[in-house]
């Protein structure tokens, strides 16, 4: 599956459509089981990101003090469609996103570590492009549309 163009930025807003369509899409291409679990990690992970005190940069912080700043380089750049299971718990450990986004989610932490491995590359991508996060207020509001989308689907 080919990731989309970066989408162009406009005022520190950004198109979010693109992501939001992709996850929901992605969540419905990998089986009607996996794809139920995975909408429910996209949506409990943006859900639990935007709880979290520092939000997409605290992720980014975290897989870069984990020895994983070639990763993120690679995913914000759009080079690296996916991760590993391994990958996701390495760069998020301690950080309690897994656990939250299980929790959130209604499934165990290892559901979501193997979700993750497909749609955490996306959201940095779209939310972080060059490892750099987009600002808090943008990144809500597309996290609450993302949401939204997930519940009346």
């Amino acid at each position: 599956m080919a990731l989309p163009k970066k989408q162009a930025y406009y005022g520190g807003e950004v198109n979010s459509m693109g992501i939001m369509d992709m996850i929901q899409s992605l969540a419905g291409q990998t089986g009607a089981a996996a794809g139920t679990d995975q909408a429910k990690v996209a949506g409990g992970f943006i859900e639990a990101l935007t709880q979290h005190p520092e939000g997409i940069q605290g992720v980014l912080d975290a897989f870069k003090n984990n020895g994983m700043a070639e990763h993120v380089n690679s995913w914000s750049a759009g080079q690296a469609a996916t991760a590993t299971p391994e990958q996701v718990q390495q760069g998020l450990g301690g950080t309690g996103l897994i656990e939250k986004t299980a929790e959130k989610a209604g499934v165990s932490p290892q559901v979501v570590q193997m979700a993750l491995a497909t749609v955490l590359p996306m959201v940095i991508q779209h939310f972080a492009p060059n490892g750099q996060a987009t600002p808090t207020s943008s990144m809500g509001s597309m996290a609450q549309q993302l949401l939204n989308k997930f519940h009346s689907a």
